[in-house]
């Protein structure tokens, strides 16, 4: 008898073995593929308006909580890094090669970020108003889309770029102020002109002004993002341009009418979370809303 126990003990576990072995082993072969993951549309929609009034160029006419009234010629802004988070915790970053878009306040059509992503309830976004640091010191021909120069979008054309700091600027807001003072070069017609061309990103070789900014919406207050496949769903953002002024960081555009990179910048930099309100998430069959 004692020998017949002493084989089954040294049987045991060699097939113990085996099995567990086999078990492992077809777990690490048993791989899903990306194919069978279900995406939908998702965007932002980034809407501009000034304090409690609509959007417009100049002629049209603000003003400020210093009493200061102005008018608006440009306003674009870069958006880039996009996340989505589940009321669990769960976080799925947009690849970046897609998630980088130039918002420009007078044309429409650009106010729309639209990426895919995994279905999944989200109640929580968060982008990136700038150009991260890793992006802005890459080779020229790894800046896609908006950022490449070819484009003319991110260079001459839009005018994104300084060539004398090697970086982009993140946000560029000019206009019209007559409260400037005399001696502020105004243009043809006689306009004093204020502008705010807002960069840094840390800087290549030794640190220098750091203005990127991450933004976080809680979706839970306006509806949740939806996103399943074969549907659209689309965050609707306001985005208050006033703040730039009366934010947490209020100035007045007389005594500051050109501000590039310098260190009030970063105080200009700071209002830009105040800037972006969730109004309301839509959430569409395909082609139901027209876009």
């Amino acid at each position: 008898m004692n020998s017949i126990f002493q084989k089954i003990k040294v049987v045991l576990p060699a097939f113990c073995l085996i099995a567990i072995s086999w078990t492992i082993t077809a777990c690490v072969d048993e791989d899903p593929g990306p194919d069978l993951a279900k995406t939908g549309e998702f965007s932002i929609e980034f809407d501009t308006i000034v304090g409690e009034e609509t959007f417009g160029l100049e002629p049209r006419k603000y003003t400020n909580a210093k009493g200061e009234e102005f008018s608006i010629r440009i306003l674009q802004y870069f958006i880039s890094n996009i996340k989505l988070y589940t009321d669990s915790g769960d976080e799925y970053v947009v690849p970046q090669e897609e998630s980088y878009f130039l918002v420009q306040a007078e044309d429409r059509n650009t106010r729309f970020t639209k990426v895919t992503v995994p279905e999944g309830d989200y109640t929580k976004i968060s982008f990136v108003l700038g150009v991260d640091s890793l992006r802005n010191t890459m080779p020229v021909d790894q800046r896609p889309g908006v950022l490449s120069f070819d484009s003319g979008q991110g260079h001459e054309g839009g005018g994104m770029y300084w060539g004398w700091n090697s970086g982009y600027i993140f946000f560029k807001f000019e206009g019209n102020c007559n409260l400037i003072s005399d001696d502020q070069q105004g243009d043809p017609t006689g306009n004093k002109q204020f502008k705010y061309h807002i960069g840094g990103f840390g800087g290549y070789s030794a640190p220098t002004l750091n203005n990127i900014k991450e933004i976080t919406v809680d979706l839970n207050q306006g509806g949740i993002a939806q996103v399943r496949e074969g549907l659209r769903s689309n965050v609707h953002l306001f985005v208050d341009v006033m703040e730039v002024f009366n934010g947490q960081h209020m100035f007045s555009i007389a005594e500051h009418p050109n501000v590039m990179f310098s260190d009030f910048s970063v105080y200009i930099a700071n209002n830009f979370p105040g800037m972006f309100t969730h109004d309301h998430t839509e959430n569409f069959s395909k082609g139901e809303d027209g876009l």
